[in-house]
């Protein structure tokens, strides 16, 4: 099966930061982005989307790099059948992948995640909702931790969401773009997968309302 649906350059750039970031001190991941060398203030990258988040860095955790564990992946373990496509979002290897009713298409992307267990759901649930030029709000958690965050953003090169979005039944939970390909790859977000604005698009366009998502 074919692994072409991610664009390379980005992904091994990517790649590439996560493991200049395993090489990094403690001392200097406190002060600077592991992944991008970009400064930290108020404990958020600069130029960072308001659901990016702080950098997470964990001296301490294991710095696997989710290039070694992105691989395609056989349906059949995670799901009954393929009624109306399915979706796996992979957090360990922060991976999404996606096979066609008639498994006739198969699409892996690299993805963001969650930024602590806390804020990370896992199980089964579906899509509800599709969306092109979402609009953003905090949901009320994340307004009461973030007081200075907007409440509102339109659809645009500022909004968090990206360019297209998919509603899980889960309240609050998206598949999403992000306009800041800094979060691809990392713990970036407040409980959503944001892929690439290339990908979600594809992604998009080929899932449906009804179809089957697993978060693992």
């Amino acid at each position: 099966m074919s692994m072409t649906a991610f664009n390379r350059r980005a992904f091994l750039g990517s790649a590439a930061a996560l493991g200049a970031a395993s090489l990094a001190a403690p001392g200097f991941a406190q002060q600077f982005d592991p992944y991008t060398g970009q400064p930290i203030y108020n404990g958020a990258a600069d130029g960072a989307t308001p659901d990016a988040g702080a950098v997470q860095y964990d001296s301490g955790a294991n710095q696997r790099h989710n290039i070694s564990s992105f691989r395609a992946q056989d349906w059949r373990p995670y799901f009954d059948n393929l009624t109306n496509g399915a979706i796996l979002c992979d957090i360990t290897s922060r991976a999404v992948h996606y096979w066609s009713e008639d498994e006739s298409v198969y699409r892996v992307y690299p993805s963001s995640i969650p930024v602590s267990k806390d804020l990370t759901r896992l199980g089964r649930t579906e899509i509800i909702k599709k969306v092109e030029g979402p609009s953003w709000a905090p949901t009320p958690e994340m307004k009461a931790r973030n007081p200075s965050w907007p409440d509102f953003v339109p659809p645009g090169p500022d909004n968090p969401l990206g360019t297209h979005a998919l509603w899980l039944s889960w309240q609050y939970y998206r598949i999403h773009g992000t306009h800041d390909t800094r979060k691809i790859g990392r713990k970036s977000s407040n409980g959503c997968i944001g892929l690439y604005n290339e990908h979600i698009k594809e992604l998009f366009g080929m899932a449906n309302i009804g179809t089957q998502v697993l978060l693992i």
